[in-house]
């Protein structure tokens, strides 16, 4: 009689199992992560949450202006943690007030949102995180970052050619 509860189980888990794996999203489809950029920005506030830690910046354009931005973090706080980067470090690192060199994907959808791939302090120093390979445009002061154009489609989208 115990066995038949057992194997129940066991095929829910199976049964489920795909759908848990499919449930993370990719953060390629979401945010363009083939054109990063840079700028400089203040933190307003910072969550080190899974699946992944996300902040809040504000920026300034060549005219004055202030956009107040979004975004997430590449790495999750797993990977955070095993690169020495715990939940208190990373906290008091990006405390609101903080000024830091963030290399942004724009999300694909346009707007003052995206994924921060990685993170540099006023010295030039990599901080929350192991992405020191990344690579980006310089556009600090430009409204908008890099915005996503016409011509780029969406994954999925279909081509007008």
């Amino acid at each position: 009689m115990r066995r038949i509860p057992t194997l129940i189980l066991l095929a829910a888990i199976l049964l489920l199992a795909p759908a848990f794996t499919l449930a993370h999203h990719g953060s390629a489809i979401s945010y363009d992560t083939s054109h990063l950029w840079s700028t400089w920005a203040t933190v307003t506030s910072f969550s080190y949450q899974n699946p992944h830690p996300t902040m809040t910046f504000d920026r300034a354009t060549k005219d004055g202006q202030v956009e107040h931005w979004v975004a997430e973090l590449l790495t999750n706080p797993s990977m955070l943690a095993r690169a020495g980067w715990t939940r208190g470090r990373s906290i008091e690192a990006l405390k609101p007030g903080t000024r830091v060199k963030l290399f942004v994907g724009t999300s694909r959808a346009g707007g003052l949102s995206g994924i921060v791939m990685k993170i540099e302090n006023e010295q030039g120093e990599n901080i929350v995180g192991d992405r020191a390979d990344a690579k980006a445009v310089d556009l600090d002061g430009v409204p908008g970052g890099l915005q996503p154009s016409g011509k780029d489609k969406l994954p999925g989208q279909a081509s007008t050619q």
